[in-house]
């Protein structure tokens, strides 16, 4: 690890007790019990980088499943569609492999969380809006976009605002002391904020807000039912999907939004 980088990661370990994100203070693991006095829900929301974990050091598929040891949660809210979690069961319980398409894609679920369960007792809770015809359908529409001529112009700018999003992130993009920071979502919403501009009306359910939106219903309706239970939960989404979710969750009067840094410290 270069230099630059370890001061980093010292500098964010330094800090231990809150963590401000859009107006809203975010506690710290050893703190948040100790000022739970009304037995409010006790959020972490953690970004994953999917097949990325397979190959960082930083955030490798170990660094995470030490994670969710830390927080032990009583329920994971995940990015799985509600219509395939029970098959994803099925193939586990009988034979220990994730064998289902829409959850095996993504190591956190198939590698960790599922495998964890075996000696956890979290339970998990799918909040993904994705359907197969969605995701096929948005795939198509951007592909067409990107071919149309009179929308060179908008493609240009989505396209445009990806690479400003690489450069500034640079090497950090799998760092999760990086990735759970303020500044992180800000560029996360910087590098869509074209595509959700152009393109959200062209992709229906699939659009960024729209998709997004779907998401967040889920994950309220989850919180709904473990409201003033006094629960842990760990709700895990590919990383640029925090901030929205973080957005809305701050509105929320029954949970306490710990700093998932904590975690990874």
């Amino acid at each position: 690890m270069a230099l630059s980088r370890r001061r980093y990661l010292f500098a964010s370990a330094a800090m231990l007790l809150t963590l401000g994100v859009n107006g809203c203070s975010y506690a710290a693991s050893e703190t948040t019990k100790a000022i739970n006095k009304e037995g409010k829900t006790i959020v972490y929301v953690v970004g994953t980088i999917h097949s990325g974990h397979l190959d960082s050091t930083d955030y490798s598929l170990a660094i995470l499943e030490r994670a969710i040891r830390k927080a032990n949660p009583d329920q994971i809210i995940a990015e799985i569609p509600p219509d395939r979690l029970a098959e994803a069961w099925r193939g586990f319980r009988k034979n220990g492999v994730v064998s289902e398409p829409r959850v095996r894609i993504f190591p956190e679920y198939r590698d960790v969380i599922f495998p964890l369960s075996k000696s956890m007792k979290f339970e998990i809770v799918p909040a993904a809006g994705w359907t197969q015809q969605l995701s096929d359908y948005r795939d198509k529409a951007l592909n067409r976009i990107s071919k149309d001529p009179a929308r060179a112009a908008q493609w240009r700018a989505h396209q445009t605002a990806q690479a400003a999003y690489s450069r500034a992130v640079g090497a950090r993009d799998d760092d999760p002391l990086y990735i759970h920071t303020a500044q992180y979502d800000a560029l996360v919403k910087a590098a869509q904020n074209p595509y959700e501009t152009y393109f959200e009306e062209d992709l229906g359910q699939g659009g960024w807000k729209t998709i997004n939106a779907a998401h967040i219903r889920l994950i309220n309706k989850a919180l709904d039912r473990i409201s003033g239970q006094e629960k842990t939960v760990w709700i895990t989404f590919g990383s640029w999907h925090k901030y929205m979710i973080l957005k809305d969750l701050v509105t929320r009067k029954d949970v306490i939004l710990a700093d998932s840094r904590s975690l990874f410290q």
